[in-house]
C-alpha cells in the first residue's frame, strides 16, 4: 500500500464525488480528509465498521492498533473479517482488507498490546485518535497520551443494546478529557465484556459508523464543514428504544491528566 496519502487526482476526485458535492465537505474538506492521519486503537466491534467508513471517506493515512487474533465469534459483528481470517492477527487482516478496498491509502499496523509506555510514540503528530478498546486501563492510557500529545480523542463503547461516542480535547484549557468523565477508579483492567453480556452485531455497527461520522466532522472542522466538532459531548445510543441523547462532560479542575 501507499506510503504517503494520495493526492486528489482526477480518479480520486471521481471516487469522492458524492462528498465533494456536499457544501459541508466540498473540495477543501475532502482534501483535509485525504491529508489526515487517524489512529484506530482496537479493530474489533467498533474499530471494524469505523475503519470501513474512514477508508471509504478517503482518510489518507491510517495507523491500526490491535494485538488480538480473529475468532469465529467476532464474525457476527466485525464485518471486515471472513472465515479465512480466523486465527490470524486482526491488524494484519485489517490491512489486507484495506489493500483490497483502496490501495492508495497509507497504512501502518501495530500488533502489540497498548501500554502507557508505548502509546505516546504511536500517536505523536497524528490528527485524531479513535479508541474502541474494551477495558478502562487501555482507554485511560490512550486518553492520557492524547492529552500529553495535544491530539483529539474520539472514545466509543458498546454493550448489549447500549452505545456511547464522545469527543475529547483535554489538551485544551477549556475542554475535558476522557479521565474527567470516568475518573481514576478504573485504571485496573476490569471491564464488562461482550462475551459475558452479549452484544447485538448491528448495534456495534451503529456505534462504529457514528464514530466514523464524528471523526469526519472533526477532520473537516477547519474548513467550516459540519459545524461544532462537539468536544466534551457524549452521545448515548439506545438500540432498544431506539434513540439517542447527548450529555455535556465538564472539565475536572482536579483531573490528574488535564487539570
Amino acid at each position: 500500500m501507499s506510503d504517503t496519502p494520495h493526492p486528489l487526482t482526477e480518479e480520486r476526485l471521481d471516487r469522492f464525488a458524492r462528498h465533494i458535492v456536499l457544501p459541508e465537505v466540498g473540495g477543501a474538506g475532502q482534501a483535509a480528509i485525504s491529508r489526515a492521519h487517524v489512529v484506530l486503537v482496537g479493530l474489533g466491534g467498533i474499530g471494524a465498521p469505523a475503519l470501513q467508513y474512514l477508508a471509504g471517506a478517503g482518510v489518507g493515512q491510517l495507523t491500526l492498533i490491535d494485538d488480538d487474533k480473529v475468532s469465529a465469534s467476532n464474525l457476527q459483528r466485525q464485518t471486515i473479517y471472513t472465515t479465512r481470517d480466523i486465527g490470524h492477527g486482526k491488524a494484519v487482516s485489517a490491512r489486507r482488507w484495506l489493500a483490497n478496498f483502496d490501495d492508495k491509502l497509507s497504512v501502518a499496523i501495530h500488533d502489540r498490546r497498548i501500554t502507557p509506555d508505548n502509546v505516546g510514540a504511536l500517536i505523536e503528530g497524528v490528527d485524531l485518535v479513535i479508541d474502541g478498546t474494551d477495558n478502562f486501563a487501555t482507554r485511560l492510557a490512550v486518553s492520557d497520551a492524547c492529552v500529553a500529545a495535544g491530539v483529539p480523542l474520539l472514545s466509543a463503547a458498546v454493550g448489549r443494546f447500549q452505545g456511547q461516542v464522545g469527543a475529547f480535547a483535554g489538551h485544551r484549557a477549556d475542554q475535558p478529557c476522557y479521565r474527567c468523565f470516568v475518573g481514576d477508579a478504573f485504571d485496573a483492567e476490569d471491564c464488562d465484556t461482550c462475551a459475558e453480556d452479549g452484544v447485538l452485531g448491528a448495534m456495534v455497527g451503529w456505534v462504529g459508523t457514528f464514530a466514523a461520522m464524528q471523526a469526519i466532522r472533526l477532520l473537516v472542522s477547519a474548513t467550516g464543514g459540519m459545524g461544532d466538532p462537539q468536544f466534551g459531548k457524549l452521545h448515548l445510543m439506545d438500540g432498544l428504544k431506539p434513540g439517542m441523547r447527548m450529555l455535556t462532560i465538564a472539565k475536572d479542575p482536579a483531573c490528574s491528566a488535564c487539570g
